[in-house]
């Protein structure tokens, strides 16, 4: 239920922001993908140029945050150290090699003699963006906006407001000397702001939200403009009875300590019966000295997890070290317990059964379902998208980690001569329907 009290009016400056931003977003759509891709190419020279400086702000940023008692989770976030930076700015170079999302005819139909119908792809018109903690994702979203023919008005955490600032004036630097307007790309820096960025019908197209559940579903319950996200990463791997145990040893590990605060890492891990004995004898002392902390359920305490998990716990994402483990005695009760528990994100499992493994891919509706490989792997940038705004666990498309494609829709396009329906609903004409090349 929707409750517009709780959020303000947008200011006149807010409203002036938004219509210069739109403004810039349709001469955008009308670039070629040279000049968004030399605009691209251009930010990531100005990104690269200022990396000490965009490395030292958030340096300002983390010492303030940890000083303030910022989870472990939102601090690992927030890091953005040279090697994360140069990743993001690869990421927008690969973005710039992507075929073009904008003008790609997708029908192509003959309805009459000289009555030609297209479908094409257009740009959205104006992202709102926002997003906690992570800096790097303002580079990941400006760029993909900019790709994709669209405008963009953003609006990260306060914990990242030192490295978001520098970052947005070295990517309004490279679109300086571009085809790209600068106006494409607008930063709040007000909470207000960001409330009242949901009020603006008409002038923002598509809100995205990238932070925790909290924020999430207040954005979703206080806007009538659509939402793209999701408010829970709860992903899951279920270790089957045909499994390779030390394959299994090694996705686990990986699909929740390589980056547990990232919302595709592992929160519970289901063991089936038959194999959780040998198995928990080598992941629990595994997993401990990496500093994970592992609550089960009564069997698989008995097999070496020292703490009780809780009815609450198979709901919760954790976003750090902390694993919930249950032991179960079949691929349907792993798929029940998934199907009661998971946000449809990103689950996976391990087994050398390849009946079972499709069994398991067809039953599971998440946006990632995966056979004999980590989670992690639900990434825009790890699956050749460049980079991504964000993952959808919606059902209605785009679905999981969303790029280019997620960010564009389309237009009916109908070129006739002097043709009217009358003719057609007279019995005079009728339609012949034949479909084009593309």
């Amino acid at each position: 239920m929707q409750n517009h009290s709780l959020v303000p009016e947008p200011s006149a400056e807010l409203l002036q922001l938004a219509f210069d931003v739109r403004r810039a977003a349709l001469s955008l759509g009308h670039t070629t993908l040279d000049q968004r891709r030399s605009s691209l190419m251009k930010i990531a020279e100005s990104l690269s140029t200022r990396s000490r400086e965009i490395v030292a702000a958030n340096k300002e940023d983390l010492d303030r945050s940890e000083a303030d008692g910022l989870t472990s989770a939102l601090m690992a976030r927030l890091k953005l150290d040279e090697s994360k930076l140069e990743g993001a700015i690869e990421g927008l170079r690969r973005l710039a090699r992507l075929p073009d999302p904008l003008g790609h005819r997708q029908l192509h139909r003959k309805l009459d003699e000289d009555l030609v119908l297209e479908r094409v792809t257009v740009p959205l018109g104006v992202l709102g963006v926002i997003f906690e903690a992570r800096p790097d994702a303002l580079i990941q979203i400006a760029a993909l906006a900019i790709c994709s023919g669209n405008g963009a008005i953003l609006k990260g955490g306060s914990e990242a407001s030192r490295s978001n600032e520098v970052i947005m004036k070295a990517l309004k630097h490279g679109l300086s000397s571009s085809a790209v307007s600068p106006e494409t790309l607008a930063l709040l820096t007000t909470r207000q702001e960001s409330q009242a960025l949901l009020r603006l019908d008409g002038l923002v197209d598509l809100i995205i939200p990238r932070g925790s559940n909290e924020l999430v579903r207040f954005i979703q319950e206080n806007t009538h403009i659509p939402v793209l996200g999701h408010a829970d990463g709860i992903c899951h791997l279920y270790i089957d009875s045909d499994a390779d145990i030390d394959q299994a040893l090694r996705i686990t590990v990986d699909s929740k300590t390589q980056y547990p605060a990232a919302c595709n890492a592992i929160e519970t891990l289901l063991v089936h019966e038959k194999v959780a004995e040998t198995f928990l004898n080598k992941m629990v002392p595994e997993l401990s000295n990496l500093g994970v902390r592992l609550l089960g359920d009564d069997l698989s305490q008995s097999f070496g997890v020292k703490m009780l998990a809780n009815e609450e716990d198979w709901s919760t994402e954790y976003l750090g070290l902390t694993l919930s483990i249950k032991v179960v005695d079949s691929l349907g009760a792993a798929l029940e317990h998934i199907r009661r528990y998971g946000s449809r994100h990103t689950e996976s499992i391990v087994t050398s059964n390849k009946e079972t493994a499709e069994i398991f891919l067809r039953s599971v509706d998440s946006a990632g379902v995966y056979h004999n490989c980590s989670t992690r792997f639900a990434d825009g940038f790890r699956y050749g998208f460049g980079a991504e705004v964000g993952i959808s666990t919606q059902t209605l498309p785009p679905r999981g980690p969303v790029g280019l494609e997620g960010l564009v829709t389309y237009k009916y396009l109908l070129r006739g001569n002097g043709h009217i329906s009358a003719d057609f609903s007279s019995g005079m004409k009728s339609f012949s329907h034949i479909d084009l090349p593309l």
